[in-house]
Formats: structure tokens, sequence, C-alpha cells
């Protein structure tokens, strides 16, 4: 009777995987209360039929006995739960006690990467931060991916406009500090990129990995080139340079390279790196000068070549140079905004045209002296910012979905530094190696009791796709969405906020991320989405391949590219 009753009741849920960035589709098998299955989506046509293990975590994760239901305050017998009222009102009042005490900036918060993750919070989280009106706002943005938005920033115009490699269509692979088998991408959101690169191959293509370790990716690729930690700037200077030394880039102006042609400064380029030869960085790398001339000849002579740096690049001391000049080498080979090279998505909720360019330098840490990037400063200013005495110290502290004493460097000072806090908040829904400090821990829904849309991660996706997946479960009538959260304590912080803010927040209160979604997909670049279609295509939409985008992809007025010599110069 029991596997009857299952059958009977067994009911299908088509979602997207949000604990990557790989936006895999899924199917979930269950009877209104209970997970039963969760297996891949062979009609989803973005990841068409792949999921890696992660996705049976969703499960786990939502029905982990350990996972926080309700408010829990710490006390001097352990946590306590307590009702939302109670809770929020006491979060707003040591938010408030500690700015009224030591200033504003004195009270800090963190976001960790899960919120861009989050539908909801993607769309409300700015109500939070404008409520808490602080500068001492840090994210997991500066032990990623902060070279990609500066450079970005600095080229294209805003930290969002970021070129992924048309890994479905390139000839020539080149990875750099990057293990995409790992990661699903990154910053490349790319499911099955096993897949995607055997398939390179397959089509008498090339997969290159230049990488210290031995790596998954490195293990399938065509090649792979050890090279001596943080030394890859020296071999990416050597690279441009071989593309002037042996001509390729007169070749690419010869053949029309449109993007060079968008870029005032490209001439300054060819002597950029006139310093680096290919003999003069060798040893230092431990690449030879005749393989990097090879990898440069390969590069430029495959019909289709893209060059791609990760994580190992982005996280050196010459990460932001190292970031510029494989952008600089995808530009003057005319692999720009070209198939099969790097290519701008174009995704149906536009975020660039809705937010701002990003900024570098307002403003710097007042130990450290670190420059913030678009109103966060490094994480790494984090501890000394709460240990160090003096005006301005943090005395009070917010993480939004983050574990910091885990993720980010010099966790055990990091821990030091939270223990004495006068008040903390943590909006997570386990007790973790941060939270745990907390005075007070919020708990938002789990992933399956509400409604997902990529926001972020169609921004960086190799084909253009848009997929909306209705929450699951219904929350319990004792829950609260991450939005409901930030909406709540920004009401209790900011009473006199202005009259538009307020419209906002009630509409949103009202109808949910769902208008504001609607909204998005209504304003974007593809006429007649709406939410309702999305709703009725469970497995997705297929937007189609990724497009050349140039010049109206660019975000400074004048529709050309800024390379920004000097600044990269004198790094």
């Amino acid at each position: 009777m029991a596997s009857e009753k299952s059958h009977k009741d067994e009911q299908t849920h088509f979602r997207t995987c949000n604990l990557c960035e790989a936006m895999c589709g899924i199917v979930i098998k269950h009877d209104g209360k209970k997970v039963l299955s969760i297996k891949d989506d062979k009609d989803d046509p973005f990841s068409k039929g792949y999921i890696c293990p992660k996705a049976t975590a969703l499960q786990d994760l939502h029905e982990d006995s350990d996972r926080l239901r309700h408010p829990v305050e710490r006390t001097a017998n352990g946590w306590k739960e307590i009702g939302w009222a109670e809770a929020l009102d006491k979060v707003a009042a040591g938010i408030q006690s500690v700015q009224k005490k030591h200033g504003q900036n004195a009270f800090g918060i963190y976001l960790g990467n899960p919120n861009v993750h989050n539908l909801g919070g993607m769309l409300t989280i700015k109500h939070l931060l404008t409520s808490i009106k602080t500068r001492s706002r840090f994210s997991a943005t500066s032990i990623d991916q902060l070279p990609h938005h500066i450079v970005s920033m600095h080229l294209f115009g805003h930290m969002l406009r970021i070129p992924v490699p048309d890994v479905n269509r390139t000839q020539y692979m080149l990875i750099i500090g990057g293990n995409p088998l790992a990661s699903n991408g990154s910053i490349m959101t790319a499911p099955n990129m096993r897949q995607k690169l055997k398939d390179i191959k397959a089509r008498d293509g090339k997969v290159v990995v230049i990488d210290p370790r031995r790596t998954e990716t490195a293990d399938i690729a065509s090649e792979h080139h050890f090279i001596r930690p943080a030394t890859d700037v020296l071999l990416l200077l050597a690279m441009l340079n071989e593309i002037y030394l042996q001509g390729y880039a007169d070749k690419a102006r010869a053949n029309n390279n449109r993007a060079a042609a968008l870029a005032p400064e490209i001439e300054r380029i060819a002597d950029f790196a006139k310093d680096y030869s290919a003999e003069s960085v060798a040893d230092i790398t431990g690449i030879s000068a005749i393989k990097i001339k090879r990898l440069v000849k390969e590069f430029c002579e495959a019909e289709s070549s893209v060059c791609y740096g990760r994580m190992g690049v982005s996280v050196q001391e010459f990460g932001l140079l190292s970031q510029y000049l494989i952008l600089l080498i995808n530009i003057v080979t005319g692999r720009l905004d070209e198939v099969g090279g790097l290519m701008f998505p174009n995704p149906a909720v536009d975020v660039v045209n809705n937010s701002g360019p990003g900024y570098l330098g307002k403003r710097h840490s007042r130990v450290s002296n670190l420059p913030d990037f678009n109103g966060d400063y490094p994480v790494v200013a984090m501890a000394d910012e709460m240990l160090v005495e003096g005006a301005g110290q943090l005395k009070g502290f917010m993480t939004v979905a983050g574990n910091p004493v885990l993720s980010t460097p010099n966790g055990e000072k990091l821990d030091t530094a939270f223990a004495n806090l006068d008040f903390m908040v943590a909006i997570d829904y386990f007790v973790t190696e941060t939270s745990r400090h907390a005075h007070i821990i919020l708990p938002p829904v789990s992933p399956l009791e509400r409604d997902h849309y990529d926001v972020t991660f169609n921004n960086f996706a190799v084909h253009n796709v848009a997929k909306y997946s209705k929450a699951l479960f219904a929350k319990q009538r004792s829950a609260k969405h991450d939005w409901q959260i930030y909406l709540e304590l920004a009401k209790r912080l900011d009473k006199k906020a202005a009259l538009a803010t307020k419209v906002e927040r009630l509409l949103i209160k009202v109808l949910g991320p769902k208008f504001m979604l609607d909204q998005g997909l209504k304003r974007g670049p593809y006429k007649g989405l709406n939410l309702k279609e999305l709703k009725n295509s469970p497995h997705g939409i297929n937007l189609g391949a990724l497009k050349r985008m140039l010049p109206q992809a660019l975000k400074h007025k004048d529709k050309q590219i800024h390379l920004n010599v000097d600044f990269y110069q004198a790094d």
C-alpha cells in the first residue's frame, strides 16, 4: 500500500538548481510534502540533461534537522527560539544602539555569495543596505572575481558587462588559472563543461590549460603547461608582445578587427609589452620561449579562439593587470565579439541597464587604506576594522548568507574579531563558524520554498536562456523569505524613507519579487517576453546562441572601448 500511495501522490516539479553558477535544469518528484527524487531535466534547453552531485543536495539542505526554522537568540544557556516580531525589533534596536553610540559607520555588513543566487534577495537587498546607512560594507566579490568587474567597468563602461567564452563554437580554448570542470564555468555559466571541452576536441579543435596544478580540466585538455605560481602576468605580457612581433595584430586589423576599431588607444598597445620577450620570461614562468611562441601562433591561426582566465589569475598580486591582458589578447587578435571568441550574453532581464556602472576607490578602509569597489571594501580589511581601536572602529556587524570565518583569508583573526563585537546579527539558516557569534540569527526559508530566476548568472551564460521556477513547497506561516526579512528590517530602521521608496516596498510586500521580475522581463531585449510566458514554459525558453553585441553593448556614452592604458601601464 505504501508504494501505491507514493505513486498516487507523486507530483513533478521542474526547477533550476541554484547551488552554483551552472543553472542546471532538474526534475523533482515529490508528494507535496517530501522530495522523492531529484534528477536531470533532459528538456532543459541550457543544461540538456546534465547535473552534478550538488543538485541532489537541495533535498538534504531542505530536510536538514540542523536547519533553523525560527529566529534564535544567543543566551548564557545556549540558543533560544524567539518570535519574528521580537527578533526583528531586537535586531533593529541593536543596530541603532551601535550607530547612536559609535556612529553610522561603526556597524558593518557582509554579503556572501549565495545572495546572487536568490531572486528575492537580489531584487530587494538595496532596501536593507539603504536603511542601515553605513559605508562599512564588504562582500565576497573581493575574494573571487573583482578584477573581472574592474576591467569590464574600465573597458566597456559597466562592471557587469563581462564577455564570456563562446565555448559552444570555439576551435581553440586557452584556459589560464581556471578549472571549469570543477566550477562548471565561473564567470562563464556553462553546465557540463566536460562535454563542451570534449566537443571542441571532437571538431578538431584544441583545449590548452596553463596551471601550476594538474586539475580535472588539465586531465582532459589537449595540452597542459605547468607555470610557476603568480607568474601569469609575465606569460601574458610575453604573449601580447609576440602577437605584435609575429604580425598577428596587423593581420587581425586587415581582416576587419571590429573591436580594435572601437578602441581609440589601440595604437598604444603595440608598445605596452615590448620589454617582455618570450625569452626573458621563460625561466621565471617555467614555460619555454619556443612553447610561448607556438601557443601564440596556434591561438592566432585557429579558425576561432578564446583566452579565458579565472580564479588562479584573479587572486594573485597582479591579478587585475593579468585579467586586463587577457582581454587585450582577445581584442588585438580580433576574438572579442566574434563567434567562437569572447562574446557578450544578452539576458532577458537586463541587469546592466538597470544598475550603476560601478566605481573604484572613492573611499579607503580606515586601517589598511584599501580602496572600495562600488561601495564594498575588500574582505581582508574586515578583521582589522573590528580589532584596531580608534574613531570609526566597527562595533556591530551583520552577515547575510555568508560564512566569512570559513571562506575568507585569515579566518582565525576574523573569528576573534567577531567575538569582540558589541552586537552582531546573521541572516542564515544554520549556526556556522561565523553565525555562532551572532546575538540573533534570522533564518530565511530554504531554496525549495522560494521562487527562482537567475537574475545574475544569465549575465554570464554561454547561451541565452530564460527560466522561472515557482516555489516547490509553500513556506510555513511562521517562516519568512529573505526579502521579507530585508523589508521588515528596513521598515524599522528607516521610518523616514522617501514616499517613492515606501510605495516600492509596499508593492513588493503585496505582490512579491515576481512583480519586479515581470517588469524586468517586459523591459528587457526580448519583446513580448513576460513572466506568464515563462510560467507556461517550465523547462525554460531558448533565446538563442550568443550574438555580436558591439557597439550596442558598450555603456560608455561615446560607444567606444576605453583601454585606460595609463592606469594599467603604471601597474
